[in-house]
């Protein structure tokens, strides 16, 4: 089953249009990667998902069409955005920022089991649960943000740059969390990512994107084996 599909998606920034007709589909449970050089509509794409950039095309999730829906809206529908830069909230402790992804629900015993299982899936965040989000370091904060969108409960997760600024190996650590989380949850994702070699130990398949347009879609084998992949994204 499709949850999420994109058909010729365009969006721009006033004058400036950055996609030219974006479109990938991910299954339910499913894990997509979005490929591209710095500039190629890679964070757009996610943008006019969670209807934070205006968009033309077709956006449909679970068969709704939700373009040019508020982002409230659309995050009410079941879709959780972690944007780059993380987005912690610097002035509340770790459990409040968690709680904070949890404003939408009502069922409080579910809000706390969720506490519990996000600060088992990033320990570091148990630990630190009373500090304020200023005083985490990059790979917390991080943490924090993709743990603060799964107290949504979402059905589908925008990743975008998880890894961005993070030294390898807690970059490595954060895409396990997330891969146990995906495997657990059965949460959807989207996954815009610089460093594919990391993305591919994530995503089912991969999009890659060139000035604004989709212009190729293959399985994380069937890329990783083309040489050109593997030049631009793969270091080899």
């Amino acid at each position: 089953m499709t949850l999420l599909e994109l058909t010729d998606v365009t969006a721009s920034y006033g004058s400036v249009q950055v996609l030219e007709g974006v479109s990938l589909s991910v299954p339910d449970q499913g894990a997509v990667g979005i490929l591209g050089a710095n500039g190629a509509g890679k964070t757009t794409t996610l943008r006019a998902i969670s209807g934070t950039v205006r968009a033309g095309g077709g956006i449909l999730f679970d068969g709704k069409d939700i373009r040019g829906m508020r982002p409230d809206r659309v995050a009410a529908l079941g879709i959780a955005h972690v944007p780059e830069g993380r987005g912690t909230l610097s002035d509340l402790t770790v459990r409040e920022n968690l709680r904070v992804g949890a404003y939408l629900r009502k069922d409080r015993k579910g809000i706390e089991a969720d506490i519990e299982y996000c600060l088992d899936l990033f320990p570091n965040l148990k630990e630190r649960i009373k500090s304020h989000g200023s005083a985490l370091s990059g790979g917390e904060q991080q943490m924090l943000a993709v743990a603060r969108a799964v107290m949504a409960k979402p059905r589908l997760m925008l990743l975008d740059e998880a890894s961005l600024g993070l030294a390898p190996s807690t970059a490595k650590n954060v895409y396990q969390a997330i891969g146990r989380l995906r495997k657990e949850s059965g949460i959807a994702m989207l996954v815009v990512e610089q460093n594919a070699n990391l993305a591919f130990t994530l995503v089912d398949t991969a999009t890659v994107l060139e000035t604004g347009r989709s212009v190729l879609t293959g399985t994380s084998a069937e890329l990783k084996g083309m040489d050109e992949i593997r030049r631009a994204y793969l270091g080899g």
